[in-house]
């Protein structure tokens, strides 16, 4: 019994010493996890001071831009009674005779208004935005954060890169430094500034979610920055800025099934556009690198011919005669895999890289022929003109509303189109007769009133036919597909 008793007294020490010893634990856990949570309390605290403090910094040197453009009124037909032109049409007439004609009324006129964001890089007014924003505007009112509102100037755009440079008539304005958009890494911590649906500076706050976004078909010079910060319409132009109170890019688009944010935007990568911009400032307009080459990507299978370990560098597909390419020894089959020494990952990189590179400059590139590594030096070439005639400057093309240009090389292999096989559809003004027949910027006018063009000189000279009958007629080609269309023009 004696044991026993020993035992029990000695089994209820140990669980009286066990009992303390979880109360003390419980006691330090509770207190421990109020502390972590304190902890936490305070770092989310910090960030979150962080990220007003950032906005208080660069919040005043984001603008809001509102835009208007004088449209006329009326279609197809001319007349604002009959915008389809159906008072001409044949049909229409076997039931109101052929003398039925209505009252011919002179266009009515109506501002067509759009709004954007930008921001301004220097105390004396001059302002970075999107090309998309201001190109065809007629007045552009820009509205500062402080209430204020200017009258703004274009001083420069390039359709190309999305990238236009504005200034208002001001002193002592607050600015945004530029970053470097090439030290960014994805998972960085972003915001966006900008007027979203006229919402004026409305805070967005994300992450980069990848970057050299490429073959999106919204610029022909691409290599945005995705971003899962909210953008929607009415931020184009605004800056994406990074945790330093920096902009490493401008917002320009969107990827949505909705219209609105859906977690996926884009933006032209600051070290882009600072280049378009210092060279609008100083002339007025870009003048871009040119190499005179057709590149493509390796996949394995061109790797594995070429005797590549892997998918690296791009091919030489074809070379221009007479080109800075052909000059410098680039030849058909090389893989070239760097420049300057730097890898080449894909030919929207390379592309972007020459572009951006001043003509008169020489390069060193590192390739690959017939299996063996060598380094040639290349001179950089101007970028030649691609012949463009637009409504401004050709009567009949201003009555379609519409801009053609020369399929230049580098246009062919971006749309997916043969050099020699026709015009290229630049621009098409919302609401003209061209627009309302479908057709659309990256088209290929193969034939002009039955006749097979291949150039502007060819394509201007088959027009002259629409000028005795009234009417024009194109096939276009989209893609694989093509199709006739036929405008009446009086």
């Amino acid at each position: 019994m004696k044991l026993e008793t020993g035992t029990r007294f000695s089994a209820r020490i140990h669980l009286m010493v066990w009992i303390f010893f979880m109360t003390c634990c419980l006691v330090g856990g509770i207190a421990g996890s109020a502390a972590a949570r304190d902890s936490n309390v305070e770092l989310l605290s910090r960030m979150s001071d962080a990220f007003a403090s950032i906005v208080k910094k660069v919040e005043p040197a984001v603008v809001f831009v509102q835009v208007s453009k004088t449209i006329k009124g009326g279609g197809p037909g001319g007349m604002a009674g009959d915008p389809f032109g159906l008072f001409n049409d044949p049909f229409f007439q076997r039931f109101f005779g052929p003398q039925f004609q209505p009252r011919q009324r002179q266009p009515r006129q109506f501002k067509q208004r759009g709004a954007g964001s930008g921001f301004i890089i220097t105390s004396d007014g001059y302002i970075m935005t999107n090309n998309h924003v201001v190109g065809e505007a007629d007045e552009i009112d820009v509205k500062l954060s402080d209430g204020r509102k200017f009258k703004a100037k274009v001083i420069g755009t390039d359709p190309k890169s999305d990238v236009a440079v504005i200034k208002i008539d001001a002193k002592q304005l607050p600015t945004i430094p530029l970053g470097d958009s090439e030290k960014l890494e994805v998972g960085e911590w972003v915001l966006a500034i900008g007027n979203p649906f006229g919402l004026a500076h409305t805070v967005t706050v994300g992450v980069v979610s990848a970057k050299g976004r490429s073959h999106l078909g919204i610029n022909d010079y691409e290599d945005f920055i995705q971003t899962d910060a909210a953008i929607n319409p009415g931020n184009s132009g605004g800056p994406l800025i990074n945790i330093h109170g920096e902009v490493i890019g401008m917002n320009t688009a969107i990827f949505s099934r909705s219209g609105g944010s859906m977690g996926i935007g884009f933006a032209i990568p600051i070290n882009m556009a600072k280049a378009v911009k210092n060279q609008l400032i100083k002339n007025g307009k870009v003048v871009r690198g040119w190499l005179g080459v057709i590149i493509q990507d390796i996949d394995e299978n061109l790797a594995e011919s070429f005797g590549l370990k892997s998918s690296e560098g791009v091919l030489v597909a074809e070379v221009s005669p007479d080109s800075p390419a052909a000059k410098g020894g680039l030849k058909q089959g090389d893989v070239i895999l760097k420049l300057n020494g730097k890898t080449v990952n894909d030919v929207g990189e390379l592309r972007n890289k020459i572009a951006l590179t001043s003509p008169g400059t020489t390069v060193k590139f590192d390739i690959l022929r017939d299996g063996k590594k060598k380094a040639i030096k290349v001179k950089i070439g101007e970028q030649p003109d691609a012949r463009i005639v637009s409504k401004a400057n050709h009567e009949l093309l201003g009555k379609l509303g519409m801009v053609v240009q020369d399929l230049t090389p580098e246009l062919a292999q971006q749309f997916g189109y043969k050099e020699g096989e026709g015009v290229l559809v630049a621009e098409v003004e919302p609401g003209s007769p061209a627009a309302s027949v479908g057709i659309r910027p990256g088209q290929l006018i193969e034939e002009t009133n039955r006749v097979s063009v291949h150039d502007m000189k060819e394509f201007l000279e088959a027009l002259k036919i629409s000028e005795k009958t009234g009417r024009v007629l194109f096939r276009i080609r989209d893609g694989e597909y093509g199709r006739y269309v036929a405008i009446r023009i009086r």
